[in-house]
């Protein structure tokens, strides 16, 4: 019987699979580098935006004690200034009265600003409500203060507007 010639195969050389210990090393960190920078960033999103709510309740509280006043002076009359204080009789013949006590917007008892919202400054100025001038009635109000904007943050804020009677008085 011939021999038989022995088969040969065509083998390549061999790779190994897989990553090395210095490797998986390196892409650890930089993956544990991007997830701090990342963490950190996302962070300092969520602490901005907790100051920037604070700070929008706060002018939110503050609107609405202005738009309350400037609606009641708006359909009110006779007028009456004392510097930080106000008073005016309503649409429904009630007097009101508007203060400022213990850095707090009073409308008569009842506080029309929230505590985040610290009022250092509240002026009244009226214009026309002199009996016998030629003016229509009208009150620009200035309020001054810091709201808060988060733990010992705060932000300080001036706020004008103004409000004229919609009845004529001339």
């Amino acid at each position: 019987m011939p021999m038989k010639k022995p088969t040969t195969y065509n083998r390549q050389p061999t790779t190994s699979r897989g990553y090395t210990l210095v490797e998986l090393i390196v892409a650890v960190g930089l993956f544990a580098l991007v997830m701090l920078l990342a963490s950190g960033a996302y962070l300092v999103m969520i602490g901005i935006n907790r100051n920037v709510q604070g700070i929008a309740t706060g002018i939110d509280n503050l609107s609405f004690a202005l738009d309350t006043m400037t609606r009641t002076i708006r359909t009110g009359t006779d007028y009456s200034v004392g510097g930080t204080t106000f008073s005016v009789t309503n649409a429904n013949g009630n007097r009101v009265n508007y203060s400022l006590l213990n850095n707090i917007i009073y409308q008569d008892s009842a506080p029309l600003t929230d505590p985040s919202v610290n009022v250092s400054s509240l002026m009244f100025y009226d214009y026309g409500t002199s009996s016998g001038d030629s003016e229509q009635a009208r009150v620009t109000i200035i309020v001054s203060g810091t709201v808060s904007s988060g733990p010992g943050k705060t932000e300080a804020f001036t706020v004008e507007t103004g409000a004229t009677m919609r009845g004529t008085d001339i």
